[in-house]
């Protein structure tokens, strides 16, 4: 059952009438009736939980703020659009009773509330057809799910759709509530010419240390094999070391991948087989937690189908962190500097909000600090990290780039990455098993 209460007219604000001192002594005697228990046992589980949005009109008015208890704040999505929604992570698979929905002025004349336990498949819970804004109580309700979405199609407005709060109530299911937490392994510009007999050769022990670290899954950032990728090449070094973790390996092609001579990325696709190019293409994506990675081929960032790919991605992705990997970066401050091939890529993700990119080709460890696509630090701004020191020889630091808080050259390692419901951290661990270097906590978006 839907509850409809329309927003008083500013005219009416503060004016206590009769019926309404008769409609609060009635509902007072019912609160107070034993058929109202059982709601009243309902808690509301949706308060600071993870959000996210298909848009928001600005960061002022991110999903997080219809969550925070605050009348005052509101979530905004962007103007003249339909569909829009916006989503809740409840943490745990719960039932849901009731919602409610506190709509600003920019309300939704039709839209769904529906529930899912993985962010992927959507039950419907309840259905409006004719909103008028104010405050709608979905009652009665049964669904189960960790996700709780309103998805709006069609405004009620010329504007977009706002919400004050969303409400969640119901019961969490026993046991300890799931995390989403997890651990990443990544690396790039790994297998040189050498074997572990090579006291000096680096990338047995930097695959010793990952697969020590044990992580969910790898990362490569390109240039996997030297010096042109041949698959002779790879069976003879890689897949010697890091090769024996490649059914849990997620990788992307380098320049060096380019220059196999039996034609670019021969040798990167016979070895890795479908795990290149899981969905027919170079560049893929893939979910994990509460996390949508993005695997891109920095070779082809010219070619319209991959850009165009990687919009559509972004736009039907509903989870609320993204990271996105790739073998070129935009800053870096080692021998190769700045590549500005990755800059349309940082602008599409960027206006996405992602969270983190992690690149290769530069032979060294660096950390940056948040910042935009044209290099301003901002705390809306994406995290990159260069970790080109899997194996290959290590290259000078140059020229330090703006919002670079941290370098190291010559010392090998790989990147161990914590990724949780919310946030990351991450940290350089040397081939000792110590860590270089370690982030500060970040949220995401």
């Amino acid at each position: 059952m839907r509850l409809n209460a329309s927003a008083p007219a500013p005219a009416r604000r503060g004016t206590v009438t009769l019926v309404a001192a008769v409609l609060l002594l009635v509902g007072g005697l019912l609160l107070a009736l034993p058929e109202r228990a059982g709601a009243a046992a309902d808690s509301l589980i949706s308060r600071g939980k993870p959000a996210t949005a298909s848009s928001s009109e600005t960061s002022a008015f991110g999903p997080e703020k219809a969550f925070d208890g605050d009348p005052a704040t509101r979530w905004a999505s962007a103007e003249g659009k339909d569909p829009q929604w916006i989503r809740v992570d409840l943490g745990a698979n719960a039932t849901v009773s009731r919602v409610s929905l506190t709509w600003e002025a920019a309300y939704a004349k039709a839209y769904r509330v529906e529930i899912s336990a993985d962010g992927s498949t959507w039950t419907r819970l309840a259905n409006e057809t004719a909103g008028n804004g104010g405050t709608d109580e979905w009652t009665g309700l049964a669904g189960k799910g960790r996700y709780l979405r309103v998805y709006g199609t069609a405004r009620g407005t010329s504007y977009g759709y706002s919400l004050h709060e969303v409400e969640v109530y119901g019961t969490v299911d026993g046991g300890t509530p799931p995390t989403g937490a997890f651990t990443v392994v990544a690396a790039g510009d790994i297998a040189a010419q050498c074997t572990a007999s090579d006291s000096s050769c680096a990338h047995p022990k930097t695959a010793a240390l990952a697969r020590q670290i044990d992580p969910k899954f790898y990362l490569t950032m390109g240039d996997n094999q030297y010096d042109d990728a041949r698959i002779s090449d790879y069976k003879a070094y890689y897949d010697k070391t890091w090769g024996t973790f490649k059914d849990k390996t997620h990788p992307v092609p380098g320049n060096h991948e380019t220059y196999d001579p039996a034609g670019s990325l021969a040798g990167y696709k016979a070895y890795f087989g479908s795990i290149a190019y899981p969905q027919g293409k170079t560049y893929y994506s893939f979910d994990e937690g509460n996390w949508h990675f993005v695997a891109l081929d920095s070779n082809a960032f010219d070619q319209k189908a991959q850009i165009d790919w990687l919009k559509a991605d972004l736009a039907k992705n509903g989870k609320q962190c993204v990271a996105a990997y790739w073998h070129h970066p935009l800053y870096s401050s080692g021998g190769h500097g700045n590549d500005p091939v990755s800059k349309p890529v940082w602008n599409i993700l960027y206006a996405a909000k992602a969270d983190l990119v992690l690149n290769g080709h530069d032979h060294h460890y660096e950390r940056f600090a948040p910042q935009d696509p044209n290099g301003k630090a901002t705390a809306d701004g994406i995290t990159e990290i260069v970790g080109g020191m899997g194996g290959a020889e290590p290259y000078p630091i140059e020229n330090v780039q703006p919002n670079s808080q941290k370098r190291i050259s010559g010392q090998y390692g790989v990147l161990k990455l914590d990724f949780t419901d919310s946030g990351y951290s991450f940290s350089y661990v040397g081939t000792d098993g110590k860590a270089k270097d370690t982030s500060p906590k970040y949220t995401c978006h």
